[in-house]
């Protein structure tokens, strides 16, 4: 009869296992309602709790309630347990040491020898991760935390700036890394020495909890301004900084200073140096940034080396492009620029100015035309560049539609896109003929058909040229070389020759009438004639010297501007009209600037708010750099 002993500590440890297993098992069941298999046999599962060798199985709780015992192999064959044939048959399927297990009521045989090893391995184990837990010491209390400053860059765009995207974009991205250019800034104050060559140093910093500088970004004209007030000198430049540190001041919050960047300048400094608006932006931004704290490059050349040392050093440690804004002069591609007032705006620098209006009237012939009758390339960029800042160019003219697209499309500014296209409104024929929205015809006058006659009549008679201007046609009673040069020279249609007075007044509705003669003869015979003659039926105007035109009654080109304005729903107040002929006088007085070139009469230079350069100068495209923006 086999002697009970007493439960061993693997039993313990093996039977506690067991208990684990069964309760895990059972939650994982009642979480997946699936039939519970078939239960297999209860040595099976001990095998795989007690040798970590063999498969581990997950079964459901055994149906017996007995404590779960090892016995040795080696006992009593002939035991007439219940259970000993599960021992003998899992005995004959173990393949390690043919270790048998049996359920037994309550007792046990003693461990094999190796049973006893990997116990006592496991325990040590068990007992060492205790012991080292509880003689763990404490972690040490975490070190105080330096105190945090918070750096702070705050940027404004001047209101005279657009919204241009580039410029938006360089003021987002200098939100991110430009505080770090402070940090770095600050390190190198902490870790340089100062010197006699400084203004002043920056060195009570830690004191304070926040540190705020201002960066502007502005175009040439409001740093011109600053730079007068700031310093008397009246040009535009790149950067300015003025320093806002009071020291021994308690408060909180450090003002450190103001930066103002212009970037008109940068951008054309970045042009000339071969990198980009960005690049440039960051230079003079740490450029700046220096001068507030007190860096000098202007007091010697010691103080010179170690701000252009300083610089160089913020920016390769940020990966920005440059050296700095300090360079020698036989290093630097420019020097520091200086632009004058009457070089503030300049081609492609529109881009940096908000529009003061939202349409330009512009007469062709002696405005945007020069002496050939020819638009050169200075006016057509002014124009393009006007247009792609959001400002509608309106051709307010006395010659005809296809004149206008023939002349301006020399230059690509006719056609879809352009300034003038058979779709877009304008005013034509000193305003006889105004086109509205989609280039719709919204106003039309004829001139008196008793003075096309008696005008007619006068020409046959005197063989001086006429010609009838019938909305996109030109009419004429006989060919003449200065026929020929209307089309030639001033783009007009080419004249349609009618020989009848009769056959040309029924051919088509006149507008209006021009005589072509020398300037003399215009002024000395012509106009003083068809001044009297007309007697109130119709008015008598001129846009260049060698013509004469005769117009309806109290017939203005200010008068178009005006219903056009009214179909467009446009305040006068939001127009800038240019011209030069007297023609031109009531579209000055209408605008809200009205700008009359040099070469212009003297009636429509005295109606004029600004007297501009002539024609042959560009005075149109000068007028609009310098006013419209």
């Amino acid at each position: 009869m086999m002697s009970e002993t007493k439960p061993s500590a693997l039993s313990c440890s093996l039977s506690s296992s067991i208990q684990r297993s069964y309760s895990s098992n059972s939650l994982l069941l009642s979480l997946n309602p699936k039939p519970k298999p078939k239960p297999k046999p209860m040595a099976r599962l001990v095998v795989a709790r007690a040798l970590p060798f063999s498969g581990r199985l997950r079964l459901p709780p055994p149906t017996i309630s007995a404590a779960h015992r090892c016995y040795s192999p080696y006992g009593d064959p002939s035991s007439s347990h219940p259970h000993s044939a599960l021992s003998r048959s899992v005995l004959g399927q173990s393949p390690i040491l043919r270790r048998g297990i049996h359920v037994s009521p309550g007792y046990s045989r003693q461990l094999p020898w190796t049973g006893y090893i990997m116990t006592t391995v496991r325990a040590l184990r068990l007992l060492r991760r205790r012991n080292g837990a509880a003689k763990k010491p404490p972690p040490p209390p975490p070190p105080p935390k330096e105190k945090e400053i918070e750096l702070c860059l705050k940027i404004r765009l001047d209101d005279g700036l657009p919204n241009d995207r580039d410029v938006l974009n360089i003021a987002e991205m200098l939100k991110l890394n430009g505080p770090m250019a402070m940090k770095l800034a600050f390190d190198g104050i902490s870790t340089s020495p100062a010197t006699g060559d400084r203004s002043f140093t920056v060195t009570d910093v830690v004191k304070y909890e926040k540190v705020e500088l201002s960066l502007v970004m502005c175009n040439d004209e409001y740093i011109r301004r600053i730079n007068n007030e700031w310093r008397g000198e009246d040009h535009a430049t790149d950067v300015l900084s003025v320093s806002h540190h009071t020291p021994d001041l308690d408060i909180p919050i450090l003002l450190l200073g103001e930066v103002v960047i212009s970037v008109e300048t940068a951008a054309r400094q970045s042009e000339e140096k071969g990198h980009t608006l960005l690049d440039e932006v960051r230079i003079l931004l740490v450029h700046g940034l220096l001068r507030v704290l007190g860096f000098n490059h202007e007091a010697s050349d010691k103080a010179k080396k170690e701000m252009e040392a300083e610089e160089k050093d913020i920016l390769n440690t940020l990966g920005w492009k440059g050296n700095g804004l300090i360079k020698s002069p036989n290093d630097s591609l420019i020097s520091d620029e200086q632009v004058s007032k009457d070089e503030v705006k300049k081609t492609k620098c529109l881009r940096f100015y908000r529009p003061k209006f939202s349409y330009i009237f512009c007469d062709m012939d002696g405005t945007l035309l020069n002496s050939k009758s020819q638009i050169t390339k200075t006016t057509a960029e002014a124009l393009k560049e006007a247009a792609s800042r959001g400002v509608k160019i309106v051709i307010a003219t006395g010659k005809t539609r296809p004149a206008a697209i023939s002349a301006l499309s020399k230059v690509g500014l006719a056609g879809k896109g352009g300034v003038v296209s058979n779709s877009s409104h304008g005013v034509f024929l000193q305003g006889l003929l105004v086109y509205g929205m989609q280039g719709r015809e919204i106003y039309r006058r004829n001139l008196d058909l008793g003075v096309c006659r008696e005008a007619f009549t006068y020409s046959m008679k005197n063989k001086v040229p006429l010609i009838a201007f019938c909305q996109d046609r030109c009419l004429t009673l006989f060919e003449h070389p200065s026929v020929d040069c209307l089309h030639t020279i001033y783009h007009e249609p080419k004249a349609e020759i009618i020989p009848s007075i009769e056959g040309l007044l029924t051919t088509a509705e006149i507008q209006k009438l021009i005589f072509l003669d020398t300037a003399e003869g215009v002024a000395s015979t012509l106009r003083p004639f068809w001044e009297e003659a007309t007697d109130g039926r119709a008015g008598v105007v001129q846009a260049v010297p060698d013509m004469l035109e005769i117009v309806p009654p109290e017939t203005s080109k200010g008068k178009g501007v005006k219903m056009l304005l009214d179909h467009l729903g446009v305040s006068s107040k939001e127009v800038m009209a240019i011209g030069d002929g007297e023609n031109d006088v009531e579209m000055l007085e209408l605008a809200s600037l009205g700008v009359a070139l040099a070469n212009g009469s003297e009636k429509a230079k005295s109606v004029a708010n600004v007297i501009g350069s002539t024609n042959d100068e560009d005075g149109a495209a000068k007028a609009i750099y310098e006013y419209a923006f």
